[in-house]
């Protein structure tokens, strides 16, 4: 072999080396790139603001349905507290909140103010509503909503249930009106927001579906309430 084509073969195998190398390059640039990008991403969602959705009072034949179809439309988890009375006949609404996800908790039989009566009939209250649901999903209640916000002293000792409260009151059972509810969380809203609601007026489903699709535009990530009362 000359030493012409010797220089030949050299110089080709020089040029596919250095080809060889540049696409390595490339591509290693092109890797870490992308995985930088979803690091940022991942970064990004774990620092979204987070909110919860609750409702009391239901469930209501008429309008949970509703508020659950809107849900599922938008993928977001809610909780709710049901009324013990409330459930009897909606047996498959209540089955229906633990297919698709949501939190289920107890607002006692009656809608009771827990620390106006005695401690044996506040337990009776809770407990009650507890077996009806943990007759229809296999699972006893965690949470519970207070009727009124009022919650009796040491009530969790005897119940062992974890009381839920609220940061954000829409008034949506008195004012029963779309622009006002909504006017009270947009001034409100804030990282950490649980938002009182009721799944038994039509203006409340209304505003609860107009609530999700703003606060998801400003970047909020829909929670269940125990998301953000337990560590």
């Amino acid at each position: 072999m000359t030493w012409k084509r010797l220089w030949l073969i050299s110089a080709v195998m020089t040029i596919l080396l250095g080809a060889f190398h540049s696409a390595g390059t490339e591509m290693l640039k092109k890797t870490a790139g992308k995985a930088e990008e979803e690091t940022f991403q991942e970064g990004q969602e774990e620092n979204r603001p987070l909110a919860a959705l609750t409702f009391d009072d239901g469930p209501s034949a008429e309008y949970t349905p509703r508020l659950l179809d809107g849900l599922k439309e938008r993928n977001i988890k809610a909780s709710f507290f049901l009324l013990g009375r409330n459930i009897p006949g909606n047996e498959e609404i209540v089955e229906r909140m633990q297919e698709e996800g949501h939190l289920i908790g107890n607002h006692t039989y009656n809608h009771v103010q827990l620390s106006a009566i005695s401690e044996a009939e506040a337990r009776e209250e809770i407990l009650k509503t507890n077996n009806i649901i943990y007759e229809i999903t296999g699972n006893y209640p965690q949470y519970m909503r207070p009727p009124f916000g009022s919650w009796k002293k040491n009530l969790e000792l005897c119940v062992e249930m974890i009381p839920v409260f609220w940061n954000i009151d829409t008034m949506d059972w008195k004012s029963q009106d779309v622009s006002s509810i909504l006017n009270i969380v947009f001034a409100e809203a804030e990282d950490g927001a649980i938002i009182l609601m009721h799944d038994e007026y039509e203006t409340s489903v209304e505003a609860a579906l107009q609530i999700a699709d703003h606060l998801m535009k400003e970047g909020y990530e829909f929670v269940t309430a125990d998301r953000l009362i337990v560590p």
